[in-house]
């Protein structure tokens, strides 16, 4: 039982009444004054405004891709102008992406993000979705990525050779940081999120000029060595389809985040103004940056040293442009980009893990659900603190990031199919579902996206041509076969839970919605009621 006092309440939001379907319990709401109250704690949880969003966004988007992954995307298109014209693509989907989740956040302006968007559209089997999702959110440790090149930032900067150990150790106490400045001061927690945001759009501008630099032609380099990546763009560049897939799932990495401020629409002031101001802000304002940055890297550093510099090309720009020490002072500001992305990633999967606790989907659903002690979601956060750790220490040295950034992108390509898939549905039958929200996409937008989703959902999976493997030690397939596995893992949980224990236990799953009055917000409870009784 719960210690805090709840109030059952009807389900609101777009799609009230119709999700007393398939045995949900409707329950009654209190009086006027009781209502008040409600809106009062609800309101009293908004601290999020249109900067706090902005860089909500900013934050989980700028993170290590686009320092990290240009050498990556290089390799594996071959050339400097596919490559430019991969960052492009990557940047349209990224485009479609913001569009598609701007529509359905403006129409269900709620803390969980695609969870709300799945279980509105695919209602049947009875809470499969809510299932499947369960296994994408709790088994992917998103915020290791960018812990592990934290890390060899700090390593580099301090001119320590970096090993599988020292490199992860720091990697860990960076994840461990943000989970302790989130879980327990969650407006400091936030302010040093806008910081560090702040921090990251310098340091990108920095590059952005030590790039025009370069392009006239003032580079710390020998004649002979300065670079000329813009004669001949194409040369070198190879067609194979998993190299194109694979260089555009590392831009995709890059851009991943264009969602984060749909995971916090509980706690945000104005939700629907505030998401229709900063989601298009942050991500045109990124996707020029972006581009600028990209042509710096080629302004200033030979094609043959990217290559060679893998994740440390930004270190290997600052060096040719502004000398060592600059490159040594810079590193430590782009691994403070890093720790500033993963601060936002643990605040957005730690509240994806306290909705589904709020769902009742998870064991002691209470727990997970809870805002206590400190006002903030303290055991979502260690659970997602906890899978990124493990998957951070578990890959060999040489694949761990590679592998962890496809890893993630790969059922995040799922997803966004089912969810680009479910909005089409609803505007086929808008009628039907009643669907007007105050932002649309439109049509073309979302098909070019869903199409793009399953281009990279299905691309993975041919073999590369010799050489091209972005792995190591794996097999080129094991991000595919795993990111399938932690979706499908949640489809056994669906099945164990919703229906081998029920017809055991001769019960059936019945969920009614409740408010807590400390802080207004609503949670589902699921209950097990005996088979062959009605609801009172």
């Amino acid at each position: 039982m719960s210690t805090s006092p709840e109030l059952r309440v009807k389900p609101d939001g777009p799609w009230k009444g119709e999700d007393l379907k398939d045995g949900e319990l409707a329950v009654v709401e209190e009086g006027d004054n009781q209502v008040g109250h409600l809106q009062q704690a609800r309101d009293a949880k908004r601290q999020i405004g249109i900067v706090s969003a902005t860089f909500l966004i900013v934050n989980r988007v700028i993170g290590t891709g686009i320092f990290a992954t240009p050498g990556a995307i290089l390799s594996l298109s071959g050339s400097v102008g596919l490559s430019l014209f991969i960052w492009v693509a990557g940047m349209l989907i990224a485009a479609a992406g913001t569009a598609v989740y701007l529509e359905f956040g403006t129409a269900i302006p709620k803390n969980g993000g695609e969870k709300n968007y799945l279980e509105f559209v695919f209602r049947k089997p009875k809470f499969l979705t809510t299932g499947l999702y369960t296994g994408y959110v709790v088994l992917l440790g998103w915020a290791s990525g960018n812990s592990v090149v934290f890390g060899e930032y700090i390593l580099h900067a301090a001119n320590v050779e970096p090993d599988r150990w020292n490199q992860r150790g720091i990697g860990l106490a960076c994840i461990t940081t943000a989970f302790l400045i989130h879980g327990c001061a969650l407006k400091w927690g936030i302010r040093l999120q806008n910081l560090l945001g702040t921090i990251k759009v310098f340091i990108i501008l920095i590059i952005v000029v030590g790039g025009w630099v370069a392009l006239a032609g003032h580079v710390k380099l020998p004649e002979d060595q300065k670079p000329h990546n813009f004669t001949n763009a194409f040369e070198g560049t190879t067609g194979s389809a998993y190299g194109v897939v694979t260089a555009l799932y590392n831009v995709i990495w890059s851009y991943i985040g264009y969602s984060n401020a749909n995971y916090a629409l509980s706690e945000t002031k104005n939700p629907v103004r505030t998401l229709k101001i900063a989601a298009p802000l942050a991500i045109g304002v990124i996707s020029i940056l972006y581009m600028f940055v990209n042509i710096a890297y080629f302004a200033a550093v030979p094609k043959e040293e990217i290559l060679a510099a893998r994740r440390l090309v930004a270190a290997s720009m600052f060096r040719n442009v502004f000398g060592a020490t600059a490159e040594r002072a810079l590193s430590v500001f782009v691994a403070l980009s890093a720790f500033g992305n993963v601060l936002s990633v643990i605040f957005s999967q730690g509240r994806l893990v306290q909705e589904l606790g709020r769902e009742g989907v998870l064991p002691f659903s209470r727990f997970w659900a809870s805002n206590r002690p400190f006002n903030a979601p303290l055991a979502g956060l260690f659970e997602h603190w906890l899978v990124s750790v493990i998957i951070m220490l578990a890959p060999p040295p040489g694949d761990a990031y590679n592998f962890i950034l496809n890893l993630i992108s790969y059922p995040l390509a799922i997803v966004n199919t089912f969810v680009a898939g479910g909005l089409i549905h609803l505007y086929l039958n808008r009628k039907a579902w009643n669907w007007n929200p105050p932002i649309s996409a439109t049509l073309p937008v979302v098909i070019f996206f869903l199409l793009s989703n399953i281009y990279l959902v299905v691309a993975p999976f041919v073999p590369p041509e010799d050489g091209q493997n972005v792995y190591e030690s794996l097999p080129y397939w094991i991000h595919c076969v795993v990111g399938f596995g932690v979706i499908f893992a949640g489809g056994v949980y669906w099945l164990i839970w919703a229906h081998i224990l029920p017809r055991i236990g001769g019960y059936e799953l019945m969920r009614e919605t409740v408010v807590d009055e400390i802080d207004g917000w609503e949670r589902n409870v699921f209950y097990k009621r005996p088979r062959g009784t009605t609801t009172q």
